[in-house]
C-alpha cells in the first residue's frame, strides 16, 4: 500500500474513509494540539492559502475553531453567514460558491441545512471543501474530534464499548461517529426514544437499545447528544421533563459503566436535560477538552487537505 495522503481531497463524511486515513488525521492532530497548547501558537504552513468558513447555519464552537485553525497555521480566514451574504439578498447557493472559488479560495468550510450541499459544491467548484455539517447527515470532525477526545484516556479504539444516547434521528454527530467508530473497531451502541432511535439503524452494524441503564452497562464512554428541539416535530418526543426523567443522563445512569467511563456531549448542552450539570462537569466528563481538541483536529484537517504531508515538519 502506497503511502495516504489527503492533499486536494474533499472531506465530505467518514462513511467510506479508510482506518489508515483516520489515523493520520489523528496522529497529525496530536502534533496540532501541542501548538495549540504552546505559547506560539502561529505556524506559517498555510501562509498564502485562504479559507472561507461558509456557515448557513449557526455554529460557536466548530466555525470558530475552524477559524482559530486557519489563523494558527498562517491562513488567510473569512466567515460568511446566510445573514450577511448576497444569499439574503436572493443570490443562489451556486453563484454564492462562484464567487468564493472565483477570489481564488483554496478551501471552503461548508455547514448548510440540506444533506448533500458540501457533495453539491464539489460538482460546481473548484476548492476543497470540507463539512462541518450538512442537515443530518454528517458531521466528519466531531466524528474526529471525539475519537481524539477517546484516545488521550484510552489506549486504542478497538474492542471500545460507545454508548450514544439521544436524537440519533437527527444527529449528523452520530452518524459520523457511528462510520468513524466502527472502522476503528468499537462496539458501537444507540439508546433513546422509540421516535428518535429506529430499529433499523442496526443495519449500520450497532447496537439499538430504549433503555438506557441497559445500554450503558459496562460502556467505556458514553457520549451525550443534544436535543435539538428546533428540528424535532412535537409528535416524536415528550415533554423535556419527561425525557430528562427516562433518557436524561445523570450520576445514577452512569454507576451501570465502568468505573473508568469517559462523557462527551458535542456541545451546546441542555443541562438539565439531556445531561445533568453534576455529570457534564464531574470527574468523568471530558468535555471541555473536546473543544480544545477540535482546533487540533481542525487545524489537522486543513493542513493534511490543502497542502498534504504527515506533520513531520513539526518541531514536536
Amino acid at each position: 500500500m502506497g503511502e495516504i495522503s489527503l492533499k486536494g481531497k474533499h472531506l465530505l463524511g467518514l462513511q467510506g474513509r479508510s482506518k489508515e486515513e483516520i489515523e493520520l488525521i489523528l496522529r497529525v492532530a496530536k502534533k496540532m494540539k501541542k501548538i495549540v497548547l504552546s505559547d506560539n501558537k502561529k505556524h506559517p504552513l498555510l501562509k498564502g492559502k485562504s479559507i472561507i468558513n461558509l456557515f448557513m447555519e449557526n455554529s460557536t464552537r466548530t466555525r470558530s475553531s475552524f477559524e482559530l485553525a486557519g489563523k494558527y497555521l498562517g491562513a488567510d480566514v473569512i466567515n460568511i453567514s446566510k445573514s450577511g451574504s448576497s444569499m439574503a439578498k436572493g443570490e443562489s447557493f451556486r453563484d454564492t460558491l462562484l464567487t468564493m472559488s472565483y477570489m481564488g479560495t483554496d478551501a471552503i468550510v461548508m455547514r448548510h441545512s440540506a444533506e448533500g450541499a458540501p457533495l453539491y459544491a464539489t460538482k460546481a467548484v473548484d476548492p476543497i471543501i470540507i463539512n462541518a455539517g450538512d442537515g443530518a447527515h454528517e458531521h466528519p470532525t466531531q466524528a474526529l474530534l471525539d475519537m481524539y477526545s477517546i484516545l488521550e484516556h484510552k489506549p486504542t479504539l478497538e474492542g471500545l464499548k460507545v454508548v450514544i444516547i439521544g436524537d440519533i434521528m437527527h444527529s449528523r454527530v452520530a452518524r459520523s461517529n457511528i462510520y468513524g467508530l466502527k472502522t476503528m473497531g468499537a462496539d458501537v451502541h444507540l439508546a433513546g426514544p422509540r421516535t428518535l432511535v429506529y430499529p433499523e439503524l442496526e443495519k449500520l452494524g450497532v447496537t439499538v437499545h430504549h433503555d438506557i441503564r441497559e445500554a450503558v452497562k459496562d460502556a467505556d464512554v458514553v457520549n451525550v447528544l443534544r436535543i435539538q428541539l428546533e428540528r424535532i416535530h412535537s409528535a416524536l418526543y415528550p415533554s423535556n421533563r419527561e425525557y430528562a426523567r427516562i433518557f436524561g443522563v445523570n450520576k445514577s445512569v452512569l454507576e451501570n459503566a465502568k468505573d473508568d467511563v469517559l462523557v462527551l456531549h458535542p456541545g451546546p448542552m441542555n443541562r438539565g436535560l439531556e445531561i445533568a450539570p453534576d455529570v457534564a462537569y464531574g470527574d468523568a466528563s471530558v468535555i471541555q477538552e473536546q473543544v480544545r481538541n477540535g482546533v487540533a483536529i481542525r487545524m489537522a484537517i486543513l493542513y493534511l487537505t490543502i497542502i498534504g504531508g504527515d506533520g513531520s515538519e513539526l518541531a514536536y
